[in-house]
């Protein structure tokens, strides 16, 4: 894989998808359909896939491709891929909010090693470059040419006053349990992947996840962590969250700056 090349493809894709996501946010109505697993699904989310899918096709017809919204996909054996998720966060986006974004990832080995994050309503954009340190574009989001580029370092954290990011959709109780056995100066919500953005940028030192996420949901914001030096644990045992697994399921997992000290399950 030439890492030049797929940088500046998966970035262009995501302002692309961008564009084409918020025309329709935008506009007065837009239809809302129910999948068989009873979440949403947008004419956004279908059009911004058909987008990002041939785009990606174009450029690396030999790589396997696994999108959320192409079911065909899901069956796909491989360690090393590439995974779209055109629109993650779509309550957000049905219900307005803003924190919705694209996401595009190369997994190698069941490793997420490149990846970018926008957050088209927010203005606002991640991922890593084509050596894997990840970098926050601060706009105009020229499609050629890459506005200023800012370094992303997680958070040397303090434990006794950590700062913690959940799910604005899917906090629970089990959650909420886990978060309370930390010290924690302030706790904030977020949608979408953009809470391992805001780990990665060092705003937020722990992200737990206790909750049912896919491949798809998670690689992009995984890939740019990483790329600051952020990680990605299962929540039951602490070891490296793997990709390529059967279904693309995930169990639940936490991402943090390793200078947290983690509590056990």
């Amino acid at each position: 894989m030439n890492y030049e090349t797929l940088v500046s493809v998966i970035r262009k894709l995501a302002l692309e998808a961008g564009d084409k996501i918020m025309e329709i946010y935008e506009s007065e109505d837009f239809a809302v359909k129910v999948k068989s697993d009873s979440s949403p699904v947008t004419e956004a989310d279908e059009a911004a896939d058909a987008l990002i899918s041939a785009g990606l096709v174009e450029a690396f017809p030999d790589m396997p491709l696994v999108t959320e919204e192409q079911t065909a996909s899901h069956t796909v054996d491989a360690m090393t891929f590439l995974i779209v998720d055109p629109l993650d966060g779509t309550k957000e986006f049905v219900n307005r909010r803003g924190d919705f974004t694209v996401n595009i990832a190369l997994v190698e080995d069941g490793v997420p090693t490149r990846g970018v994050v926008y957050a088209p309503a927010r203005q606002r954009m991640f991922y890593t470059n084509a050596v894997g340190h990840s970098v926050e574009e601060i706009g105009p989001f020229d499609k050629e040419t890459p506005g200023e580029l800012k370094p992303m370092k997680v958070s040397e954290a303090d434990n006794s006053a950590l700062m913690v990011v959940a799910s604005k959709s899917h906090r629970d109780q089990a959650t909420d349990d886990y978060i309370n056995k930390y010290s924690v100066a302030d706790s904030k919500s977020a949608g979408s992947s953009l809470k391992f953005c805001l780990v990665a940028t060092g705003e937020a030192d722990l992200y737990p996840r206790l909750g049912r996420t896919m491949e798809w949901d998670t690689a992009a914001g995984h890939a740019v962590l990483s790329g600051a030096g952020g990680r990605v644990v299962r929540f039951d045992d602490h070891t490296p969250l793997a990709y390529g697994k059967a279904e693309f399921a995930n169990p639940f997992f936490i991402a943090y700056a390793p200078s947290v000290t983690l509590k056990d399950a």
